[in-house]
């Protein structure tokens, strides 16, 4: 089969990165995650996450550990609070990954074609 090798190559890089884009494709948890980016490094108490989520502590505590499981999310005690907060340094090495295995599927699949290599490049699809 024409291009196998990238195929493949994308396929495992789904798999490594599955909890990360299962984590992220929920609607609640993109706006756990948006308030968390607004929160700032200090990150938020679950009481604060309950009340600008408008959902019950324990969905809300669901959804966290689902983001912690991926990565997404990391829980630092003070005190007798925890606060969340956004850290995806683990995830970044995976995802970057993917994208230069995705921009080398690219390069080889439009290789004749430099005017959508192009267009490819400027949205920051590594193809060199």
């Amino acid at each position: 089969m024409k291009y196998q090798a990238e195929y493949m190559a994308i396929y495992e890089d789904f798999k490594a990165n599955s909890k990360f884009f299962q984590a992220i494709g929920n609607e609640t948890r993109q706006g756990i995650l948006l308030f968390l980016i607004q929160s700032g490094e200090k990150g938020a108490r679950v009481s604060e996450i309950t009340e600008n989520a408008h959902l019950s502590r324990p969905a809300v505590s669901h959804h966290l550990n689902v983001l912690k499981d991926a990565g997404i999310i990391h829980c630092r005690p003070e005190g007798t609070s925890h606060y969340y907060y956004i850290n995806i340094r683990e995830q970044l090495p995976h995802l970057l990954k993917m994208n230069q295995d995705v921009g080398a599927f690219f390069k080889t699949y439009y290789k004749d074609d430099p005017e959508e290599l192009a267009k490819l490049k400027a949205i920051g699809i590594p193809i060199d």
